[in-house]
């Protein structure tokens, strides 16, 4: 599905429409695989179920034919009558029963497949690489769990037996009608082939313009969430004007496909009714059916019959496409669902390796993200209990090296060992336990302060906790909150960027994980905080191997050894002395220092 979803984002929009449309019923057909043998069950009832709807039909014609034979309403057999009744009540009955357990059969068969998904895409994040969420909107996954099970619910709850219902019980009509009599038979369907031919004009490109509209439809969101999101930035720089005019554009361009596509489908749509519209029918049917009569070859009853058939039959092709454009939406949320279920796994070890030490060996790794390399033949040694600074332009490569060694993923060749062993052949918590991570963006999840700092280590005391908090500066603050640490971040509070960075901190400390990864968290903050958060950096980094992700030369001051990083490669390796005469070294010190001066200025 992986692959499918590449294919059909490669081409003319138009084949990447019709491919798409391919691709999201073959998704639909395989999320429907683990419930395949009771969607079959629920079809079985269904033929049986549409077979029996001809039952009032045949008791019409039944009950004619008893009245014309008698002649008069005196002489009605009526024993004859009500065992006709009896008949016809007990087959609508179990047609009902019967269609009504294979809606039961349907919507179980649906509950059971959300449950399945779901539980399916949770266990696939578990596994998933940390870059993965990184790289993707959590709306994504949200909307996958939520939003795109629920559309797929019209084809697995209704789907497979209205559609179904709707081909039998038609089909089964019609045979009767030709039983009754071929030429009212003909009569019946004698307008279906005019509406079926205007009618499928109207749906001659239906797959690929409806994975075109979702599409569209997409880029409408896509901008008008990046409008909101953003709100703030694009204020500040004065760029509301220029971010709304992106979501008016692709709004725009959604109405003008839609009315292009939608307009001349009304006036094909409305001849397309017209031929099986009620007087049209009454009128082939009643009036060729008065003929056959007059003949004396046909009875009033069998008359009426096959125009009761002739005015149903054409409301089951409706429903039939009404499914189908169902299932062309529900084919792009399966799409979404299979992406999710395809993201590639970081297979660990059920019991890993330990490591023997706290030094970190990276050694001839390179990695890509797609064609494009982020690291080119990296190699570097951060000794036990030392600080090493990534220090590098942007795109340098530092944040992703150390996503390395934290494995948010794997390399494409090379490796990295913490003391001795490759962090592919250790589990997940060895790997957690032995390395931690303070980043710049500190996420907090919707859930008590306490919690928080906990995350790493749920079974910690109270007291551990605040040992922790008041290392990280910030014990105080949180015993001033309404609940102290069982205040509720997001809903009792909220944080300023600095406290957030000292309960991440606070996290970091109570783990008490002997490497540390540390991407600069005081290049944002404001005076204040950043002295706070490097007092509380401070405690954090004693006696830890310690790798510091540098976003300014200055932040530098005092670490073990420098790795000097440009276009994926550590270009020098060495103390702030020994690095004085590397030129990508001096390049960044004469950058950092006019930058320094033009903000004095």
């Amino acid at each position: 599905m992986a692959d499918q979803s590449a294919q059909v984002a490669e081409g003319k929009p138009a084949d990447r429409d019709k491919e798409k449309a391919v691709a999201g019923q073959a998704a639909i057909r395989r999320l429907t695989k683990p419930i395949r043998g009771r969607i079959l069950v629920a079809q079985i009832l269904t033929i049986i179920s549409g077979i029996l709807a001809i039952a009032p039909y045949i008791a019409l014609v039944e009950l004619g034919r008893v009245l014309t034979d008698a002649g008069s309403l005196s002489a009605v057999d009526t024993d004859q009558v009500w065992t006709i009744i009896a008949i016809l009540t007990g087959a609508f009955s179990l047609r009902l029963l019967l269609y009504f357990i294979a809606l039961l059969v349907t919507h179980f068969s649906d509950l059971k497949l959300r449950d399945i998904l779901r539980r399916g895409i949770i266990e696939r994040l578990a596994k998933a690489p940390l870059s993965w969420f990184t790289e993707s909107n959590s709306g994504i996954v949200r909307k996958a769990v939520q939003d795109d099970t629920t559309t797929v619910h019209t084809v697995i709850a209704h789907g497979p037996i209205d559609k179904l219902n709707a081909v039998v019980s038609p089909v089964a009509l019609v045979i009767y009608a030709f039983v009754i009599d071929w030429r009212l038979g003909l009569l019946s369907i004698a307008t279906i082939p005019l509406y079926v031919g205007t009618y499928a004009v109207t749906m001659r490109d239906m797959p690929e313009k409806t994975a075109e509209m979702d599409t569209k439809l997409q880029k409408v969101s896509a901008t008008m969430v990046e409008f909101v999101s953003g709100i703030s930035v694009v204020k500040a720089f004065g760029r509301v004007g220029e971010a709304h005019g992106n979501y008016i554009k692709a709004a725009n361009e959604f109405s003008q496909f839609y009315r292009a596509w939608c307009m001349p489908l009304v006036t094909i749509s409305c001849l397309s009714f017209t031929w099986v519209s009620i007087p049209i029918l009454l009128l082939v049917n009643l009036g060729g059916g008065a003929l056959l009569v007059s003949t004396g070859a046909v009875t009033v009853a069998e008359v009426l019959t096959t125009t009761l058939i002739a005015i149903v039959v054409p409301g089951t092709i409706q429903t039939v496409s009404a499914i189908a454009w169902s299932y062309q939406l529900a084919g792009g949320a399966a799409m979404r669902i299979c992406s999710i279920l395809d993201v590639e796994n970081l297979e660990t070890p059920a019991r890993g390796k330990k490591p023997n030490g706290t030094g970190v060996e990276i050694e001839n790794v390179h990695f890509s993200y797609g064609d494009t390399h982020a690291l080119r033949g990296v190699s570097l040694q951060l000794q036990p209990r030392t600080i090493t600074a990534l220090l590098g332009p942007s795109g340098s490569g530092k944040s992703t090296l150390a996503t390395l060694i934290a494995r948010f993923q794997d390399p494409d060749q090379g490796s990295v060992k913490i003391g001795g062993v490759d962090v592919r052949e250790m589990d997940q918590e060895t790997l957690y336990r032995t390395v931690s991570f303070v980043l710049q963006d500190a996420q907090l999840l919707s859930t008590s302060v306490r919690a928080n700092i906990a995350l790493g280590k749920p079974e910690a005391s109270l007291e551990e906790v605040r040992a922790a908090a008041r290392a990280a500066q910030i014990d105080d603050y949180i015993m001033s909150l309404p609940d102290g640490y069982d205040t509720v971040l997001g809903q009792d509070t909220g944080l300023s960027g600095g406290q957030q960075q000292r309960i991440a901190i606070a996290r970091a400390l109570l783990i008490d994980a002997p490497i540390l990864l540390l991407d600069e968290a005081t290049a944002f903050a404001d005076p204040e905080s950043e002295t706070e958060i490097q007092e509380a950096l401070n405690v954090l980094v004693k006696g830890r191997t310690v790798l510091v992700i540098a976003h300014r030369p200055r932040s530098i001051r005092g670490v073990d050894q420098i790795a000097v990083m440009d276009h994926g490669e550590v270009t020098a390796v060495g103390t702030h002395k020994q690095l004085l005469d590397e030129p990508h070294y001096r390049a960044l010190l004469a950058q950092s220092g006019a930058l320094a001066e033009k903000a004095e200025n």
